[in-house]
C-alpha cells in the first residue's frame, strides 16, 4: 500500500516539468495527509526531490554547471496559494524590484492574494502571502498590477521623470495599452501616472 501511495506520488511529480513546487495538498487524492507525507519524506532522503521548508518541496530544473537550480519566488508564492484558482500579485519591494526600479532584492518577499495568509522561510528569505481586498487582485497577473504595486511602495513623492523614462522603455506597446484598459483599477494619482507612460 505504502509503495503504491509513493509510486503515485513520485509519477505525479514526474508528470510535472522540472521546477515544479508543491506541498502535499496536491496529493490529497491519492492518499491520506499521513501517508503522502512519508512518501515525500522518503523521496526527499533519495534525493528525487529537495525540501524548501516545512510542507513545501521542489522538482529542481538541473543545470550541467551549477547543478540544482533554485525555484523562483513566484513558483513558491504559486505553490503557497494552493489551487491554482487562487490569485497572487507580487507587491512592495519586490514589485519595484522586478521593474528594475530598485537593485535591492528584499529579505522579505511579499505577495498579495486573495486566498489565506501564509508566511514560509526558504533559505534566508521569508516569503509572504497576504490577503487583499478583491479590489487589489482586478489586475493580478498583468503588468499594470505590477506596476500599481511598485508605484505605491515607492510613494506618489518620490515619483520622478527618471522613473517614468525607466517604465516608458521597459514596456511594449501592448504592455501601455494593458495600463490604459485597467486605469480604473488604479488610484488616481497612478492614474496619472499611467497616463504619462502612454504618451
Amino acid at each position: 500500500m505504502k509503495q503504491s501511495i509513493e509510486n503515485k506520488v513520485l509519477s505525479r511529480i514526474y508528470g510535472k516539468k522540472r521546477g515544479w513546487v508543491f506541498t502535499p495538498m496536491n496529493f490529497l487524492d491519492i492518499g491520506s495527509r499521513m501517508a503522502v507525507d512519508q512518501a515525500l519524506g522518503r523521496l526527499t532522503k533519495n534525493g528525487k526531490i529537495i525540501r524548501l521548508s516545512r510542507g513545501l518541496y521542489h522538482y529542481p530544473q538541473k543545470h550541467p554547471k551549477l547543478g540544482n537550480l533554485p525555484p523562483s519566488y513566484e513558483q513558491i508564492a504559486q505553490a503557497l496559494a494552493g489551487r491554482d484558482n487562487l490569485k497572487i500579485q507580487p507587491s512592495g519591494a519586490y514589485a519595484a524590484n522586478l521593474l528594475g526600479l530598485t537593485e535591492q532584492v528584499p529579505a522579505k518577499i511579499v505577495f498579495l492574494t486573495d486566498g489565506p495568509n501564509r508566511k514560509v522561510q526558504v533559505g534566508k528569505r521569508t516569503i509572504v502571502l497576504k490577503r487583499t481586498t478583491p479590489r487589489n487582485m482586478e489586475t493580478a497577473g498583468r503588468i499594470s498590477g505590477l506596476i500599481i504595486q511598485a508605484l505605491r511602495y515607492l510613494k506618489k513623492e518620490n515619483i520622478d521623470s527618471t522613473i517614468i523614462v525607466k517604465l516608458k522603455r521597459r514596456l511594449s506597446n501592448n504592455d501601455k495599452k494593458t495600463l490604459m484598459d485597467d486605469v480604473r483599477y488604479a488610484p488616481a494619482w497612478i492614474g496619472g501616472i499611467f497616463r504619462k507612460i502612454q504618451e
